[in-house]
């Protein structure tokens, strides 16, 4: 068997991997209008206000047969059969898959609510239980072969499917509660059917017989085939077409949690203007995402079935000399006519179920965890399919860039591990690159690109933080009010009284008078703002208002000791008065508290009576011989004398007394002149002590030169030791 011929069966045996498109790209926040063939709810509360797809396709050619590395299949010396890494089993197969995206479009309608409207290609071969080790023993070709005895094929089957689809997409917020956020989504599609065949075999066994000769050797093989196409395929049209006639229905379901632990900081009634209510932001840290894709089928008209009866043999030679560009007729030149028939058929699409994780681990910086579940029963007739696949992707994502690092595993062909790149309006990637580039045994290959023009949400500017967008803001350096366009109001008179709130706004003023200077009416310099009549002139020091003068006596209540009675202004205000009713008014009585003649400055007079009894308390206060010392042994007795001196004395407030000192003859005249002089000095002090009014008294000694009695008898000697008290005058006269 020559090299075209294995080339053929290595791109037919496709992988086992999901025919999903764009794989590594979708979990990506920005994946826009791609995102909705994965889940249509993850363009709700997107990262876009639009985003519009030019042109974008995804394809993928993997298989669980023949592995290799991509560079060594670009080699002219690569030798497919030799250099290549066979897996033969009982049931090898694999898919071949591609996608076309067509202008498509999605856009926010409200705050919570997203459409999106897509138009796509694609086409889908699927293979299963072909043997493997049969592909394998004819690898050098019949020349090589050995013989062997019947071995059983089972039911190989082989599916392929092209198709339009034209989706309308609407995804909304469903539930929102603080750190919960719940969204989904719904895809409704309809479908043109393009080119739908299958083949499939039932009970079928080989067995081959080497006689070394191309024509008389014979693969001898028993069991039926069945060929189904439609008939733009079958009449050998190679041109892919969309046939309106045959069409159908179908739709995707989705669901997105997102856990967002810091809500608080998300909350729309604290939004300011230039945070577009977040919607620049992935406010996730959690992300789970549910979804049921490509539900419905399409349904072939006049589909053209043709049943072939293959018990018998064909020459190795026939085999080596047919280029299978009709199998059937293939078929029917060797086994004979078969059996047909034509039916509308129903072809399902590949129905799958995607779940998906997705953490924000560390500002930009994600990891996915992906997996896809095939719905689909794979032994129904004319059913396309998907395998199931794990996927875990790492990224790095902004805005404008994202580097993307996919590691999946897919059954039957197990890991691989590739890179994505998304550059604004260009993204670029496979989910098997680094594989097929680093291993010899690589059973995969798949690739995606596109263009797009992405109009992302973003963060508006307001670059002085006054709650008015720069693009609406004419004074967008200084804050202003929304009112003057953004503009700070001008304060012409710097008065801290705005221009529109300034009733005087070239002259400066409080703002308690609208910016205006206070006025003074009554010109009187008190200001009208503090002027307590501010009508009528006054002093300052009485708020702006004139002295009253309440009773009328034209001495101000200011000056007037006596306001609310008449008075004289050289009696501060006040009447003249007499407090002691004796005559003489109080400013020209020395005692206007207690009565006198006129003739005594309205002092009382001493009497005799007084003058008597003076003389009596006066001669009893007693010294310590020889001293000035008031005797301590009497010391009550001398006490209550000075009381009633003092007294008598307060009853004359007008009049002067004179203490008078006296001894006897006894001793030295000088120090009898002395201590007379101490004694009455004595009981002055004692007096003063007692409340007298040193004005009223005086003190004189005497010494021994005033006797009232012999100084040669003991007792008139005790006689003349003595004190008196003699009125001497008027303190404001002076001696009478």
């Amino acid at each position: 068997m020559n090299k075209r011929i294995l080339l053929f069966i290595f791109l037919v045996l496709a992988a086992k991997a999901n025919a999903q498109s764009y794989m590594g790209y979708i979990p990506d926040n920005y994946a826009g209008i791609q995102g909705v063939l994965f889940n249509p709810a993850s363009i709700a509360d997107s990262r876009f206000k639009t985003d519009i797809n030019l042109f974008s396709t995804s394809s993928s050619l993997n298989n669980d047969y023949y592995g290799a590395s991509l560079f060594d299949l670009t080699k002219s010396s690569y030798d497919f059969d030799k250099d290549g890494v066979k897996t033969p089993t009982k049931n090898n197969g694999g898919i071949i898959y591609s996608d076309i995206m067509g202008p498509s479009f999605m856009f926010n309608i409200a705050p919570k609510h997203t459409v999106a409207i897509y138009t796509r290609a694609r086409a889908v071969v699927n293979l299963d239980n072909i043997n493997g080790e049969l592909i394998t023993r004819f690898s050098d070709g019949f020349n090589g072969a050995e013989s062997f005895a019947p071995i059983s094929l089972g039911n190989p089957q082989a599916v392929g499917q092209t198709w339009g689809e034209i989706g309308v997409s609407y995804a909304a917020v469903l539930w929102q509660n603080k750190q919960h956020f719940l969204k989904g989504g719904l895809t409704a599609k309809y479908l043109v059917g393009g080119i739908n065949s299958y083949v499939d075999g039932d009970n079928l066994s080989a067995a081959f017989i080497q006689t070394g000769d191309l024509s008389t050797s014979q693969l001898v093989t028993t069991g039926s085939v069945t060929i189904g196409s439609n008939p733009d395929f079958i009449v050998g049209n190679e041109d892919v077409k969309f046939n309106p006639d045959s069409n159908g229905f179908g739709a995707d379901l989705g669901l997105i949690y997102e856990w967002r632990p810091d809500y608080e900081s998300y909350d729309l009634s604290k939004a300011k203007a230039s945070d577009n209510n977040f919607r620049d932001l992935n406010k996730y840290k959690l992300r789970f995402g549910l979804s049921l894709t490509d539900i419905g089928y399409i349904n072939y008209k006049n589909l053209r079935q043709d049943v072939y009866n293959i018990a018998g043999a064909v020459s190795a030679q026939d085999i080596e000399d047919s280029d299978f560009d009709n199998i059937g007729d293939f078929l029917e030149d060797h086994y004979g006519a078969p059996v047909t028939t034509y039916k509308d058929s129903k072809s399902n699409l590949p129905t799958m179920l995607h779940v998906d994780a997705d953490w924000n681990m560390y500002k930009k910086f994600y990891l996915n965890m992906t997996g896809n579940l095939s719905l689909v029963d794979k032994q129904t007739l004319n059913q396309t399919y998907t395998q199931n696949t794990w996927m875990l992707t790492p990224r790095y994502e902004t805005r404008w860039f994202t580097f993307s690092l996919p590691i999946n595993y897919m059954e039957y062909t197990g890991m691989q591990v590739g890179s994505g790149l998304r550059f604004g309006p260009l993204f670029v990637g496979s989910s098997s690159v680094i594989t097929n580039l680093i291993s010899k045994e690589s059973k995969g290959a798949d690739v995606y690109f596109g263009f797009k023009i992405p109009v992302y949400e973003k963060k508006f500017k307001d670059t002085d933080d006054d709650n008015i967008l720069d693009k609406d803001d004419k004074c967008p350096t200084a804050a202003g009010p929304i009112e003057n366009k953004g503009c700070p109001w001008p304060d012409k008179d710097k008065d801290d009284v705005l221009d529109k709130d300034d009733a005087c706004p070239t002259v400066a003023g409080p703002v308690e008078n609208k910016g205006c200077p206070w006025g003074d009416a009554d010109k009187d310099t008190v200001l009208d703002n503090v002027d307590d009549c501010a009508t009528i002139a006054g002093p300052v020091e009485n708020k702006g208002c004139p002295w009253p003068d309440t009773d009328g006596d034209s001495v101000l209540d200011k000056d007037d000791k006596c306001p609310n009675e008449k008075g004289l202004a050289a009696n501060a205000g006040c009447p003249e008065l007499d407090a002691d009713k004796d005559g003489v008014l109080d400013k020209e009585d020395s005692c206007p508290t207690v009565p006198g003649p006129a003739s005594n400055k309205g002092c009382p007079e001493v009497t005799q009576e007084a003058l008597k009894e003076l003389k009596v308390q006066a001669r009893a206060v007693y010294f310590v011989t020889g001293k000035a010392v008031l005797q301590n042994a009497d010391k009550g007795q001398t006490d209550g004398r000075l009381d009633a001196i003092k007294e008598i004395i307060k009853n004359y407030p007008n009049a002067k007394f004179s203490i008078e000192g006296h001894t006897d003859n006894v001793g030295k005249a000088a120090s009898n002149q002395k201590l007379s002089e101490a004694r009455a000095k004595a009981v002055m002090d004692a007096l003063i002590e007692k409340g007298v009014n040193p004005a009223n008294l005086s003190y004189v000694g005497y010494g021994a030169t005033k006797p009232v009695a012999s100084n040669k008898t003991p007792k008139g000697r005790a006689e003349n030791r003595r004190t008196e008290v003699i009125h001497v005058g008027s303190i404001y006269e002076g001696k009478l």
